[in-house]
């Protein structure tokens, strides 16, 4: 079964991270398609709020800290039987910038925490409704997973460990008919974008072949292909949406 057909019960979607930029973007882009979505986050916000008036029947906030086990646990429970949990996006992530050698221990544990560990406790919990049932996990990673760059060190080294979850956690649900896949997106307009500098935005926009940053429309557009029909052969991939970057 793919997770765009309709059964008995609501197709359910979780949203990591949804109170952010992309968050909310691709919350808004599964709500338009007829699914049920599960909004995760630390706090409300303005994006949140919009999602739950414009679609009071179909998206649902939960105040979910996924570096918390328990907490993710408990939101999982707490999903309405109605609904038939199908797919799991991780987005959540920080971003800090800084020399490595003067980072400290805490900024790097939290890197790790939240764009690493808080994957693997979503993924471990929605994975275990989704066996036998069949599903799909996204992860969203970052080029910094795949290029260095100065200053993001910890973040990369998160980050690219979505990479071998990805892989491994294909191999292991593969045969439950859960695919695992990654997006690595670029620079585009987003929350975590809007601390790097204009000048080294300038810096990258001049090095991306296609000449421009790339816009959240473009990183849920993979997502939805990922999640069509159309990628029902496709797990285990990380596809790179950069504009050429990395070329």
């Amino acid at each position: 079964m793919t997770t765009t057909e309709r059964t008995g019960a609501d197709r359910l979607a979780v949203v990591t991270g949804a109170s952010g930029t992309l968050g909310s973007k691709l919350a808004e882009s599964l709500l338009s398609r007829g699914w049920h979505v599960e909004l995760w986050s630390r706090s409300q916000n303005d994006a949140i709020k919009r999602l739950t008036e414009d679609h009071p029947d179909t998206a649902r906030w939960g105040e979910v800290d996924v570096t918390d086990h328990g907490s993710v646990t408990r939101a999982v429970r707490a999903i309405p039987r109605s609904a038939r949990l199908e797919l799991l996006i991780n987005n959540a992530g920080a971003l800090n910038q800084g020399l490595f050698t003067m980072e400290p221990p805490a900024t790097s544990e939290q890197m790790i925490q939240v764009n690493l560990v808080g994957a693997l406790h979503a993924s471990k919990a929605c994975a275990r409704v989704m066996l036998g049932r069949g599903g799909s996990i996204v992860n969203i990673s970052s080029i910094n997973a795949v290029r260095g760059h100065r200053g993001v060190a910890s973040y990369s080294a998160a980050k690219a460990g979505l990479h071998g979850l990805t892989a491994s956690l294909a191999r292991e649900l593969g045969a439950d008919g859960i695919r695992v896949n990654t997006i690595v997106p670029g620079y585009f307009e987003s929350d975590l974008s809007s601390r790097v500098t204009p000048e080294n935005l300038q810096r990258i926009t001049r090095r991306t072949p296609l000449g421009r940053l790339g816009t959240p429309e473009d990183v849920v557009s993979a997502v939805e292909y990922l999640i069509s029909p159309g990628a029902d052969f496709v797990t285990g991939q990380c596809l790179t949406i950069d504009g050429g970057l990395t070329c």
